[in-house]
């Protein structure tokens, strides 16, 4: 960033190559649509171009960079409120937790189908369980769980207490718990 910041272009190019997935990763897991997310991606690396200057190393790069994108999954979840149309991801029904495009026809079958199966069903379930989640728990068990952050650094990142991430924590897994314990009573 520094290098960036001197004017070297091709720095900003590094660093996108080294977080473009992982902050993808994350606005998927908080928006649970990767449409979406690839379009409020674009908006955290421009955020990152136009705050470039104000940028200051206190912290990792990944800590002011997820700040980035924590308000911006938050910018976005609260235009959705005043959304009117339901989105095609949006489950079918209050017994479907499918949605639209979940309900297409796979022509490709696979020799590791039955994996893939029960890959994609625990994925949809944990999906659907975290959008249940309150979003602070959301965002702290993403944070932690899938881009390895510390919880000092998720402190940072949500401007919270490390005890407060903590707890958010504990709350996210045993609401996760409670709502997969089916899975859970299924493996013993």
């Amino acid at each position: 960033m520094a290098r960036y910041q001197q004017g070297d272009a091709r720095a900003f190019d590094t660093l996108l190559g080294r977080h473009y997935q992982s902050v993808f990763n994350f606005l998927v897991r908080n928006t649970g649509n990767a449409a979406t997310s690839e379009e409020l991606l674009q908006d955290v690396f421009m955020r990152v171009i136009g705050s470039a200057r104000k940028y200051e190393k206190r912290a990792k790069f990944t800590t002011w960079l997820f700040t980035i994108a924590k308000n911006i999954v938050i910018d976005h979840s609260r235009k959705q409120r005043f959304r009117r149309h339901k989105s095609l991801d949006a489950p079918l029904g209050a017994d479907d937790d499918r949605s639209l495009g979940d309900s297409v026809k796979d022509d490709h079958p696979s020799v590791m189908a039955d994996r893939r199966y029960a890959d994609a069903e625990f994925t949809a379930r944990l999906d659907a369980a975290m959008s249940k989640m309150n979003e602070d728990q959301r965002m702290v068990f993403v944070l932690r769980e899938f881009q390895q952050l510390s919880f000092q650094e998720i402190a940072v990142v949500v401007e919270t207490s490390e005890n407060t991430v903590k707890s958010r924590m504990r709350y996210a897994l045993e609401f996760l718990r409670t709502q997969l314990a089916d899975l859970a009573e299924g493996r013993a």
